[in-house]
């Protein structure tokens, strides 16, 4: 695998294996926030899927790639330290706001700030077409969460510590894509990265969450829990790790951009699964972030 991979980079068909695979991201990171955001506690759903995806990725991490070395185990530390303050983050998000309001905050700043961050860290150029796409998509995520605001009930204090949140939240999904980006160039063997990094990345979070359901007044059955952790695990290294080996194979901007179409796909979970209203005009919005996405890919 890694030799097949390998043979890609650098060629155009890297372009289109890392467009597939971010658009794989984008519906399997829709699907993973849903599962965190469902019926079980934000807190306990992120808890019992790290712990999930760490435990199946240990044997994999310690018996079939190559172990990291030297610097590597820094850049993998950096990247769980990351993540471990966007989970809290997001937590904190999806505890105080609505799915169809946060999500699509939080996916909105992430194509502005990460298309500009490459710019900055991978020296990537984008047309001023592209650029439009960036601004169009984003525009249309941040539309779509400010039209699902009418929709909200929860009072004014609660609302804007949701929106602070997601808004944090953002900010650090552009930190921790330019980073893994960065992490997963560094290292020789691509899948040492992703399955050391899922290794380490579920270790923290757990404590937090095992924290949060000793505090509960009324704290839920783990069995349906740590079953959705399973499954969650296994979604999060679709999406997780798709998004990761389309960053190696191609512009770190045009892979963020094209996985923030998962804002689509979160709104038919949210409608189909989640209870959630659509109507016409948010689905208008829908066709402008995709439209965006286009834009930015083929612009």
């Amino acid at each position: 695998m890694e030799a097949w991979i390998a043979g890609f980079e650098g060629t155009p068909a890297a372009e289109h294996l890392a467009m597939a695979l971010a658009l794989l991201a984008a519906v399997s990171h829709a699907v993973f926030g849903a599962l965190q955001k469902g019926r079980h506690d934000p807190w306990l759903s992120r808890g019992a899927i790290d712990i999930s995806y760490s435990l199946m990725a240990l044997p994999v991490a310690l018996l079939l790639v190559p172990w990291p070395e030297g610097r590597q185990w820094l850049i993998l530390l950096g990247a769980a330290i990351i993540h471990l303050a966007y989970k809290y983050a997001q937590a904190r998000a999806y505890d105080r706001g609505d799915f169809t309001v946060v999500y699509p905050i939080v996916r909105g700043m992430g194509p502005l700030v990460t298309v500009a961050a490459a710019g900055v860290v991978f020296s990537e150029s984008y047309s001023a077409v592209q650029w439009a796409g960036v601004l169009l998509l984003s525009g249309g995520i941040f539309s779509l969460s400010a039209f699902n605001l009418a929709s909200v009930s929860i009072g004014r204090r609660r609302l804007l510590a949701a929106l602070a949140w997601a808004m944090v939240t953002g900010v650090l999904v552009s930190t921790y894509t330019t980073y893994d980006a960065y992490g997963i160039r560094e290292t020789p063997n691509p899948f040492t990265f992703l399955a050391w990094f899922f290794v380490l990345d579920g270790v923290l979070f757990p404590w937090i969450a095992l924290r949060h359901y000793a505090t509960m007044p009324d704290p839920p059955d783990l069995g349906p829990l740590f079953r959705r952790g399973i499954i969650g695990g296994l979604v999060a290294y679709v999406s997780f790790g798709s998004v990761m080996m389309a960053t190696r194979l191609d512009k770190v901007g045009e892979a963020a951009v094209l996985r923030e179409t998962s804002v689509v796909f979160a709104a038919l979970i949210g409608w189909l699964f989640l209870g959630e209203r659509v109507g016409p005009w948010r689905a208008a919005l829908v066709v402008l972030i995709a439209l965006g996405a286009v834009i930015v890919e083929f612009g």
